[in-house]
């Protein structure tokens, strides 16, 4: 049992790694624009659908193709910022994102549905079907990889949001849209930046995803809800919050699977309320009301 539970916390950890990938951007997104965008799920299932075009028809590796997948799905989420959230003011601004970002999910589920097909596909490489020998443990290393990706991606949104001019301007933009178009901030420009950015971490979300489990276009309902659950636990806006919220839900998921596989999806939403009944902010936002 010992061992079991060993390799449960390890699963469960490299596996939050994989959920913080697709996690990070949601948060990212919320934490610049005050957009709830649940079409996050669908993106990802696009940019899962984008690495098995490259993998599968033109024969390039999942990795590789991140090179390819990640300014498309920037591309992607700078399109939808401008035809679709851009209009959004106000204090109904967080709510109308709701509905704005549903229409975009459909949209994207029945162009992929048309193309694709109802049929479930997965990705596959060298690195999905094989494990590395780890202190005993055969880790696979899709998990391992998609883990290191999750820790680059939030040193590099770090980078970005504390070290760089940009990130001066969209941290300005966070805290208060009025005052930082008025020393000089294109407040439009930074929201498509910070929403391309947001969407194009889902190409490596996607992959990794893809690479661990089968997907359609309807796999997105269920994606969206974890990932929601992920970024509230964690304190909406907080990237580090994700990434810690990633892994402590899927590793508690993990422990409870050793039990009960039933019990398991159940305690992995259980967690979210007990943690929020004592600190409704999450485990790393704040309380302060956020400047509109």
């Amino acid at each position: 049992m010992g061992r079991e539970l060993y390799r449960a916390i390890i699963d469960g950890i490299l596996a939050g790694g994989v959920y913080a990938l697709m996690a990070v951007g949601l948060t990212l997104i919320f934490g610049v624009l005050d957009i709830i965008n649940i079409a996050q799920g669908i993106l990802v299932v696009l940019a899962a659908y984008l690495s098995y075009v490259l993998s599968a028809h033109l024969h390039i590796d999942l990795l590789v193709g991140l090179l390819v997948t990640t300014p498309v799905m920037f591309g992607v989420g700078v399109v939808i910022q401008v035809l679709f959230m851009r209009r959004l003011r106000g204090r109904e601004r967080t709510s109308m994102s709701l509905l704005a970002s549903y229409a975009v999910m459909i949209i994207i589920e029945g162009i992929l549905y048309l193309v694709f097909g109802p049929d479930y596909v997965t990705l596959n490489a060298w690195y999905v079907d094989s494990s590395v020998h780890i202190l005993g443990f055969y880790l696979p290393y899709i998990y391992v990889f998609g883990f290191a990706l999750a820790m680059l991606l939030v040193a590099a949104l770090y980078v970005i949001l504390y070290r760089t001019r940009f990130g001066r301007s969209l941290r300005a933009t966070m805290q208060d849209q009025t005052a930082a178009r008025l020393i000089g901030i294109d407040i439009n420009r930074v929201a498509a930046l910070a929403f391309g950015i947001g969407v194009a971490v889902t190409a490596a979300g996607g992959m990794a995803f893809g690479a661990t489990n089968a997907f359609n276009a309807n796999s997105g309902y269920d994606l969206i809800s974890r990932l929601l659950a992920i970024i509230i636990l964690g304190g909406m806006g907080s990237i580090g919050g994700a990434l810690v919220a990633a892994i402590f839900m899927t590793t508690v998921e993990a422990v409870v699977d050793i039990w009960s596989p039933t019990w398991s999806v159940v305690v992995f939403y259980a967690a979210l309320v007990l943690v929020l009944t004592f600190r409704p902010q999450g485990l790393f936002g704040h309380r302060e009301a956020r400047a509109q």
